[in-house]
């Protein structure tokens, strides 16, 4: 079973930055998408940013221009680059991780679709100001 743990969360300024981090374990698969999403008190989880196993990036509106999503593949370890930060951002950010055939992975990282997703961190809060 994968497990996903994330760090770098806190406060920051508005117009300020931080870079989140979600280290990954137990994690032997080819074919994959790993994403971030965030969770506001009283909204539901929002998907912002998405990463292929192929490469392939999605952003959501609220976030694209403004956040960077990557990862250090040999270390399994997804980042989050977010600057330019707005109070609106503020969240509890979580790392989730989803697998299975080509097609499908391809489809749901592509839609940022919650459903695609097993496997999620606890979360890390960002507060902005």
């Amino acid at each position: 079973h994968v497990q996903l743990v994330e760090s770098g969360g806190g406060s920051a300024q508005a117009g300020g930055s931080l870079k989140l981090t979600c280290q990954a374990s137990g994690f032997s698969y080819s074919v994959y998408c790993m994403a971030w999403f965030r969770q506001a008190p009283g909204k539901s989880r929002e998907g912002i940013a998405a990463l292929h196993a192929e490469g392939d990036i999605r952003y959501s509106d609220s976030v694209k221009g403004r956040f960077t999503i990557s990862e250090d593949a040999a270390k399994r370890t997804l980042y989050l680059q977010m600057d330019s930060l707005k109070p609106e951002d503020t969240a509890m950010y979580y790392c989730a991780a989803g697998f299975g055939g080509m097609d499908w992975v391809r489809s749901f990282c592509g839609h940022l679709d919650r459903a695609g997703f097993r496997d999620w961190g606890q979360g890390t809060q960002v507060t902005v100001s």
